[in-house]
Formats: structure tokens, C-alpha cells, sequence
């Protein structure tokens, strides 16, 4: 552990340091949910906001993101530092931190990247599984708690998906709005996979319409559940407006649809403790 620790230490006086080795020597703690986290770094986080936003997945949840462990550092990059070509998940590609943040560094990061573990990487917490994974998110690229914790929610979303797959109730809800024309998405994955699976709107599915693509149909209610599950989580963590969303690529989802799928979240995945899922609407004057 000396030699360990001496390796670290020299690691940060170089610059970067690499994420492996980072996993290795960080704490990583264990949320009540049953969330692994852990800091590294100059973050610019307050302890107490970062537990709560952690907290904030429901336990049945956390329980899908097992073998995952977030860690927030100020900035991740790829070897290289081409982070753009090298993408968020990490192939050949060796990922480093910067223990600082830097102007430089940070025009050549990226928001997080994911880095496969293998086993014993997380002994510290009681977690050595195969095929464990770190998610090392760049806290100082995300300039303030609604950006950072969306972006954690984002990756919860997607392991959940990646996990546990989606819900029949919520397969069917989404379908069904799709094939109604409902306006808009809540990301643009979800956006053009809805719009290559029904292919014609309302006529999709009708006799005489255009063909189901099934694959396509799949990516698309996969990515509306991984999003629906990223901001009902993002609204238990903080209060926002769902315009803060909007994107200029696609129109978002229309606000009452959203409702319905929130809704069905919700039911499925009540809140922790100290936590409350509301939704306000807002009259037009």
C-alpha cells in the first residue's frame, strides 16, 4: 500500500494520472441506497450536496448498478487526450485524470468516461466483482449541480437499461405515444429511433402503412426508459424546469406525455426516504 500510495504521489506531480490507478487508491464509499462513489481531486464539490444528489437513486435502482463505481474527478480524459475520437467508453484507449482543473486540460476532456476494472479494484469497499466498471465524470466541465447531476443520471439510466432492460408497462406507454404522433422526445437517440421504427406518424402500424422496424423500435423505447428514468431522478435530486432540457437538435416531448412517463417511473421505482417526486405545472399568463 506504501508503494502504492508512492506511485500516486508521484503520479500527480507528473499531471495526469491514470484512471485504473485512481480506482485503486481512491475511498470509494457505499451510499445507503447501495450506490459506490468515491472523489478524487480538486472537484469543487460540497461532500454533503454530492451524498444527497448519490442518495437520490431509488434502492431498486442502485440494486441493477452493482458492479459500477462513480467516480468524480475534475477532469477526465483519453490517451491522447483526443477525447472527441476516442468517445466516452474506453477501448484501446488509456484513460487519465487530471487532478486539477486547467484550461488547457479542460478544452481536451470529455463529460465521463467509462473504464472497464476487472476484478479487485474496488476491495476497499467490498467490491472486487469481474467485469466491474468505474464511471469517472469531469465535475469541472459541469458548471453547476443541475448539469453534474444529470449527467450521473444519465449513466445510472442507461446501466439500469443495460441491466435489468425495460419495463412492459412502460414499453407499452411509450409505443403507444409514438404511434399517436405525440410531439417531440426526450433525447435525440430516442428521436431518431421513434422516427426510423414508425416510419409514417400516425399511419404507422395501420393497414396499408409503413412497416415496423422492430429494431429500431427497441432501440427507441430503450432510450425513452433510460431517459424517463434520468429525469425523474434529476427532479428528486433538484427543482427544475423541464425547458432547461431542450435541445436545438429535436422538440421535447410534450409536458403532459412526459407526466405520464415520470408517473409510471415513479410507481415503479418509489423514492428514498427524504426524497418526493412532484410535478408543477406552470399556467401560461
Amino acid at each position: 500500500m506504501v508503494e502504492g500510495a508512492k506511485a500516486m504521489a508521484e503520479s500527480i506531480q507528473s499531471g495526469l494520472v491514470q484512471a485504473t490507478q485512481v480506482a485503486r487508491e481512491a475511498t470509494v464509499r457505499r451510499a445507503a441506497n447501495g450506490v459506490y462513489f468515491a472523489t478524487f481531486g480538486e472537484t469543487g464539490l460540497d461532500d454533503a450536496d454530492l451524498v444527497r444528489m448519490v442518495q437520490a437513486v431509488p434502492s431498486a435502482v442502485a440494486a441493477a448498478l452493482g458492479r459500477k463505481t462513480y467516480y468524480f474527478v475534475p477532469l477526465a480524459l483519453a490517451e491522447g487526450r483526443n477525447a472527441e475520437s476516442a468517445g466516452h467508453r474506453s477501448g484501446n484507449e488509456e484513460t487519465t485524470i487530471s487532478p486539477v482543473y486547467t484550461a488547457e486540460l479542460a478544452e481536451q476532456a470529455i463529460c465521463h468516461r467509462n473504464v472497464a476494472l476487472g476484478g479487485g479494484a474496488e476491495k476497499g469497499a467490498g467490491k472486487n466483482d469481474e467485469g466491474s466498471e468505474g464511471v469517472f465524470i469531469s465535475t469541472r466541465l459541469l458548471s453547476d449541480r443541475f448539469s453534474l447531476a444529470f449527467e450521473l443520471f444519465i449513466n445510472v439510466g442507461h446501466a439500469f437499461v443495460d441491466a435489468a432492460g425495460v419495463a412492459e408497462s412502460f414499453s407499452e406507454l411509450a409505443w403507444n405515444q409514438a404511434v399517436a404522433d405525440v410531439r417531440g422526445e426526450t433525447s435525440l437517440d430516442a428521436w431518431e429511433c421513434r422516427a426510423q421504427a414508425v416510419g409514417g406518424g400516425q399511419n404507422a402500424g395501420r393497414e396499408g402503412g409503413p412497416k415496423i422496424d422492430e429494431k429500431a423500435k427497441t432501440e427507441f423505447i430503450e432510450a425513452a426508459f433510460s431517459d424517463a428514468i434520468a429525469i425523474y431522478l434529476l427532479s428528486l435530486s433538484v427543482d427544475f424546469d423541464y425547458s432547461e432540457l431542450r435541445e436545438r437538435e429535436y422538440p421535447l416531448l410534450a409536458p403532459q406525455a412526459l407526466a405520464e412517463r415520470l408517473r409510471l417511473v415513479a410507481r415503479l421505482f418509489p423514492p428514498n426516504a427524504e426524497y418526493e417526486f412532484a410535478i408543477r405545472y406552470r399556467r401560461r399568463a
